[in-house]
């Protein structure tokens, strides 16, 4: 009996998992309309006083989506001093739900990637894993890699989809 030969493991193809670059860190929204009075209107001082007695440190560690879901007009700086107390205590804050949230999240896994260690590589992104990536995932990936790696599939290493190969220099 002749031994089998695994060619995927020896193959100089480099997959990537977008799964791996999803933060572990909770979700969570904070909807400024519950410090609205009535529902309508902030007021800077029943404000001020909540941003100081607040525990914030409820969001150590996790990933805050700030909202404002009423139909009033909330002034930009109330936004910025609920990042000041969320800073210190939250992974990361966005203004925006929670697809504005992930879309942040991947953009700081992104940011740590650097593109020339793909340099001429075979790269396999790769799909159908077990957390839902965003769409947006799969094409900022492409933003990255399309102008260094000589091909990128999608899938599985041992059943691609070919997405892009490198023109031959001429």
């Amino acid at each position: 009996m002749s031994e089998l030969i695994n060619k995927v493991a020896q193959s100089a193809l480099v997959t990537i998992n977008l799964e791996d670059l999803i933060h572990p860190g909770e979700r969570v929204i904070y909807d400024i309309k519950e410090n609205l009075f009535m529902g309508l209107i902030l007021k800077e001082k029943n404000f001020r006083d909540f941003i100081k007695e607040n525990d914030w440190s409820a969001y150590a560690g996790k990933n805050v989506a700030i909202i404002n879901s009423a139909d009033a007009i909330v002034p930009t700086w109330a936004y910025m001093l609920l990042a000041t107390k969320l800073k210190p205590h939250a992974n990361r804050f966005v203004f925006g739900d929670l697809d504005a949230l992930e879309q942040a999240l991947f953009q700081d896994a992104f940011a740590k990637i650097n593109p020339a260690n793909y340099q001429d590589a075979k790269v396999v992104i790769k799909g159908c894993g077990n957390l839902p990536v965003p769409t947006y995932a799969y094409v900022e990936i492409m933003h990255l890699l399309l102008p260094v790696a000589s091909s990128i599939m999608y899938g599985e290493p041992c059943s691609t989809v070919p997405i892009y190969k490198k023109p031959k220099a001429i």
